[in-house]
């Protein structure tokens, strides 16, 4: 019987891993007959030439489209290396580091949600490239997936390992959003010791990541002492710098609400709907946490940081992939048709600043990424809520 069965698995995990590289090959093809201009990719070498060079890293303004630095320093020390190559000469490295960085954001999903695969992976894979964080993630050539194998290595690592949370300070030195996963341990470890449970694994692990973070930008304002104080004392709060607030890539619920309001400055309606998803999200991953539900409570925290950022653009919500198959293993994979619907697109947008002149329904279809972040911490929380009146 085994013997029989061996080939049959050899077939499926061939046709299983075909059809992932014909499926690469053609978001390949796809993406050089769109003429995609990777712009993030140029304006992360723009920062590094910028620190080589010894220039004032905020004042840089890149490509034809002037985009500013929004990064901390850290980002620029690690974008050096792409000064070794023209724009031109990255942008198949690039592409084809996402691809692989997508594999592995994939495999530690599947791990995360307990069905690690090598044939899951492939499958997976394969359909993952084409949803739309994933396809503009690469697009761009953005630092979302590695940012997200970051994390996901760390949250799904053996415990007790010496370096656990780094990836997880690496990632917030890098771009700020992903501390919220540090936070969210250092809650669930008080909740933890307060009851007197657990080992103070949790805890460990966020002093982990904060060490990391302190580490990485100590070393950022080493080197680069102007750029740094500009940086966490100016440019942190400048929110304006990373673009318009109520552009429809703008998937985060500050950019729902500029839209649904029509103007660019929700203000204080923002403010208190922040705070409020922000207590509501940590609370409820904490609970699946303690609960030992790692995946919700992992994706929960993602979500959660996704919708109360100031601006969450759609490549952002690569964090999609671990959310959908979440779903998927639980009967519900309709989910992933909004992330491939690219429904946000749909929607009036671009110069002369359409999105503040959205109706109804407009404005309903490019708040669809948040809808459903704020549907799945909905789901959550009946989830818990049954938990534990069968507890």
């Amino acid at each position: 019987m085994t013997a029989i069965a061996l080939p049959r698995v050899r077939r499926h995990a061939s046709l299983a891993l075909g059809t992932c590289l014909l499926s690469f090959a053609a978001f390949w093809c796809a993406q050089r007959a769109a003429h995609v201009s990777m712009i993030d990719l140029t304006v992360y070498r723009a920062e590094g030439a910028t620190v080589r060079a010894g220039g004032d890293l905020y004042a840089l303004r890149a490509t034809e489209a002037r985009l500013p630095t929004t990064y901390p320093p850290f980002a620029a020390l690690l974008f050096t290396p792409l000064t070794l190559l023209e724009t031109a000469d990255l942008r198949a490295p690039a592409t084809a580091v996402n691809l692989v960085l997508l594999v592995a954001f994939v495999t530690l999903s599947l791990r995360l949600v307990g069905h690690a695969h090598a044939r899951s992976v492939a499958w997976v894979s394969a359909a993952a490239v084409w949803c739309e964080p994933v396809w503009t993630t690469l697009r761009y050539g953005q630092v979302n997936l590695l940012l997200g194998v970051l994390v996901l290595h760390d949250l799904t690592g053996r415990p007790g390992r010496r370096l656990a949370g780094a990836g997880i300070g690496i990632a917030a030195a890098v771009k700020l959003t992903p501390a919220l996963f540090a936070v969210f341990l250092l809650a669930a470890g008080l909740v933890d010791r307060a009851r007197r449970n657990g080992t103070g694994e949790r805890l460990r692990h966020a002093r982990g990541a904060a060490v990391a973070f302190t580490a990485a930008t100590l070393l950022a304002a080493a080197v680069l002492p102007r750029d740094s104080w500009h940086f966490w004392t100016r440019a942190v709060f400048e929110t304006g710098r990373v673009g318009l607030v109520e552009d429809t890539a703008n998937q985060s619920l500050r950019g729902v609400l500029a839209r649904l309001l029509h103007t660019a400055a929700p203000g204080p309606w923002w403010t208190v709907t922040a705070a409020v998803v922000t207590v509501a999200g940590l609370a409820a991953a904490v609970a699946a946490e303690l609960r030992g539900l790692r995946a919700w409570s992992v994706t929960a925290c993602a979500v959660t940081a996704l919708l109360v950022s100031p601006v969450s653009w759609s490549h952002h919500w690569v964090w999609c992939v671990p959310v959908t198959l979440l779903l998927a293993t639980r009967g519900r994979a309709a989910a992933v048709a909004v992330f491939c619907s690219y429904a946000p697109w749909w929607v009036p947008h671009g110069p002369g600043r359409l999105e503040l002149h959205q109706n109804g329904a407009q404005s309903a279809l490019s708040a669809l990424y948040p809808a459903a972040g704020c549907a799945f911490l909905a789901l959550l929380g009946l989830k818990l809520w049954r938990t534990s009146r069968n507890a």
